[in-house]
């Protein structure tokens, strides 16, 4: 019953862990899909290196011969590719983007994006309002797995080892236990998310595409939940009750965590239940014996050969999940077993399992029977993208020739046979048999969609000699128009590379390195009057306001001072800091820091503004930082997770002045919504190495940062001679003028290494 299916390719998938589609099986997909007259949508929706942009190159034109219906994207670089290059792709902005409010949906009106998928962490009304005043098509998560962090806020499985979310590779670290005092708990652990019951005020609230999570799923789970969304959305009038409890009852069936209606009613009390593992699946009973390789235990749920389970340890680490091949009700062999009985499971061969552990049913097989197999199968007879051939036959009769002219695209095909013309005697030929005989090209990719005829002769030709002509001469322009399209499309691909591989080293010049200061000490703003060579970068907010204007600085040291505006910034929020900006720049305070695509709407037809793009405006690509300089930055941020070898990439390909690359600072793991279950508005977490982690609420929103700082001092000799670009350093937490930013600032002044700190993925490398 779906509408529209979204999927991933084997790279550039935020799903990098799932199975995903080659190329070829994409097209089968398409061709497939598009037959019952439904959309495919291609997520290549991860952070770019500089050096995957040759590939996403390639990829992106064979998105475009396919006719994708729409590309869901994260990383702007990619968007500037596809944007520039191959604007015949639809673009769907990924929730990774953080949307978040009417602001950032026009910005992406703005560049021609086509629709947005909103960040989950939205109500109803919040929804409702972005809805009413933008013309974007918007798109919601309606069920599946929540984040405990906004989407493409998190650094925390790349912080762990490397492995990074916004790159397709979390680990999910989020669903371990953690411990807090003498308590241990699941405090990042979310519910699974479904709308069902609020179908209706999500199309109220201007959504028009309800987005069900499918990937890394299995097709039992997809099955059951799309027509139970299905049963929901077509109840008739008077119905809708029933529908509801007919849709509940296909969804049990799906097995996924416990559920939450999220952030939709503006609460989200229910969305952790820190006591609770999140694990998929109905928890059916614990092993109670281990014979070889089976094992037994008391099910409280009926079992079906087909059906899938999950064997999951004590612990919080991953479990095994496999699906049942045999089953055994004692000693004997059998199908099905009922409720409150003792099983017995073979194992498969990988499995590590101990008394005690628990087993979770995820999926029952009398939902979706066929098999892979099967589905291969179905998908290898589906249609192929082909192309539309206008052809012109002739015929003369006194030179016996018959003529044959094809247009294809820009292609060109022409061709004369010798044919044997036979006087008629009954039906000549005409229009209807060279139509027949024509429209069967004989290759998948060629399809006759229009045929010309001249006048035709009083005459015969043996069907077996036209048969024999049309599959000569459809081989000939197959290959034609192959050679001549692989061509193009080579040359193209080629010019767009030389474009995005040039350096711009003959443009370095001599110049200050900038050093930026980000502080959040009110006496900070006394300090900077000491320090003309550095910039401040302070929190954008009525303290540091009020501060800047009771400290009576000069016009010339507004200059020093960058603003620091907040990354998330609900709509409720959005009329108090717009004016701010106002109050600011009429004071003569002209420099920004930007953290979110919102935040460019700030200074829309406003003059003399400097800009500058911050860490969370993620940039690990040239194409990235070209978009933010068209948007007005005058320099942009890299990202703190990013590795050596695609920094130095980048300051050969971007120069180096344009550039800001943090040497210290705190590392801001996480921002979430949700409330937690400890009320403190601080308090640690501490994992089971040993490692804390500090969390912070304000302003609705709390904040996860872990225990060691960022640090490059003791490298910066190395990032200069990458290319010596400006450099941040954060001070956050610990203040510029205290004994402890001190002692930063001396580390930093002769390059040493601080003890207590990590470098991050700088050595070890962003996977």
């Amino acid at each position: 019953g779906a509408d529209a299916i979204f999927c991933g390719l084997t790279h550039f998938s935020a799903r990098a862990k799932a199975k995903n589609f080659t190329l070829p099986e994409l097209e089968r997909i398409v061709g497939y899909a598009h037959s019952y007259q439904k959309k495919v949508y291609v997520a290549l929706n991860t952070l770019l290196k500089e050096s995957e942009l040759v590939q996403v190159v390639e990829t992106l034109s064979e998105l475009a011969r396919l006719e994708i219906d729409g590309l869901i994207i994260q990383d702007f670089g990619l968007y500037h590719l596809a944007r520039t290059y191959f604007p015949e792709i639809s673009l769907h902005a990924s929730t990774q983007m953080v949307v978040h409010n009417l602001a950032g949906v026009q910005m992406l009106e703005s560049l021609g994006f086509e629709r947005a998928v909103l960040a989950r962490e939205l109500s109803l009304d919040e929804i409702a309002y972005i809805g009413k005043n933008s013309t974007l098509e918007l798109e919601h998560f309606i069920h599946g797995a929540l984040c405990y962090s906004l989407s493409g806020h998190c650094l925390f499985s790349s912080y762990i080892d490397g492995r990074s979310g916004n790159r397709g590779r979390c680990i999910q670290p989020c669903r371990r236990k953690y411990h807090h005092n003498q308590d241990s708990a699941f405090y990042f652990s979310t519910s699974d998310f479904s709308a069902l019951e609020n179908i209706p005020a999500l199309a109220q609230a201007g959504v028009i595409s309800l987005k069900i999570e499918g990937r890394m799923k299995s097709a039992e789970y997809v099955a059951s939940v799309v027509s139970a969304y299905r049963t929901v959305i077509d109840a008739k009038p008077g119905n809708e009750k029933n529908a509801l409890a007919l849709a509940k009852q296909k969804l049990e069936s799906a097995m996924g965590r416990k559920s939450s209606s999220g952030f939709l009613h503006g609460s989200s009390a229910d969305i952790v239940l820190s006591k609770l593992k999140g694990g998929i699946g109905k928890i059916i009973g614990k092993v109670t014996s281990i014979q070889h390789k089976s094992i037994s235990f008391h099910s409280s749920e009926t079992l079906h050969v087909g059906d899938r389970v999950r064997i999951q340890p004590g612990n919080d680490r991953a479990g095994q999940g496999f699906t049942i091949r045999e089953l055994y009700s004692g000693k004997r062999s059998v199908k099905r077993t009922g409720k409150n009985t003792l099983v017995t499971l073979p194992l498969p061969v990988t499995a590590k399992v101990h008394t005690g552990d628990m087993i979770f049913k995820l999926a029952t097989g009398k939902v979706f029977s066929m098999s892979e197999e099967a589905c291969k199968r179905r998908l290898s007879a589906a249609p192929v993208k082909n192309n539309d051939v206008i052809l012109k036959i002739e015929c003369d009769e006194t030179a016996s020739l018959l003529s044959i002219t094809a247009s294809v695209k820009n292609v060109i095909e022409q061709k004369q046979y010798q044919v044997e013309m036979i006087p008629a005697q009954r039906t000549p030929l005409n229009k209807e048999i060279l139509k027949k005989v024509f429209s069967h090209t004989g290759h998948p990719e060629l399809r006759l969609a229009e045929l010309q005829v001249g006048v035709l002769p009083e005459v015969v030709i043996k069907p077996s000699r036209l048969k024999e002509i049309r599959r000569d001469f459809y081989t000939q322009l197959n290959s034609c128009v192959e050679n001549v399209l692989r061509t193009e499309e080579v040359q193209k691909i080629q010019n767009i590379k030389s474009r995005i591989e040039h350096s711009p080293s003959a443009e370095r010049n001599e110049r200050s390195r900038k050093v930026y200061i980000v502080s959040d000490y009110l006496a900070d703003v006394y300090s900077m009057k000491n320090h003309s060579e550095l910039q401040f970068v302070f929190p954008l907010n009525r303290l540091f306001i009020q501060k800047v204007a009771d400290a009576g600085l000069k016009q010339n040291e507004f200059s020093q001072i960058v603003w620091d505006i907040p990354s998330i910034l609900f709509d409720d929020n959005w009329a108090v800091m717009d004016a701010m900006v106002v109050e600011l720049l009429n004071s003569g305070c002209n420099r920004f820091r930007a953290n979110n695509i919102a935040h460019f709407t700030f200074f829309n037809g406003k003059c003399d503004v400097e800009i500058i793009g911050g860490s969370w405006l993620y940039v690990l690509n040239s194409q990235s930082a070209s978009v933010m300089h068209d948007l007005g930055c005058i320099s942009c941020s890299l990202s703190i997770e990013d590795d050596k070898i695609n920094i130095r990439s980048l300051l050969q390909s971007v120069s180096s002045d344009k550039l800001i690359v943090c040497v210290y600072g705190p590392i801001d793991l996480f921002t979430s919504r949700i409330q937690s279950s400890i009320k403190s508005k601080e308090f640690s977490l501490q994992d089971d190495k040993g490692e804390l982690l500090f969390l912070k609420h304000n302003d609705g929103l709390t904040t996860t940062r872990a225990e060691k700082p960022f640090s490059l001092l003791g490298n910066l000799k190395e990032l200069r001679e990458m290319g010596d670009p400006d450099v941040v350093v954060d001070l956050r937490g610990i203040g510029f003028d205290t004994s402890a930013g001190k002692k930063i600032m001396k580390a930093f002044s002769q390059d040493i290494e601080l003890s207590d700190t990590t470098a991050f993925n700088f050595k070890r490398g962003l996977e």
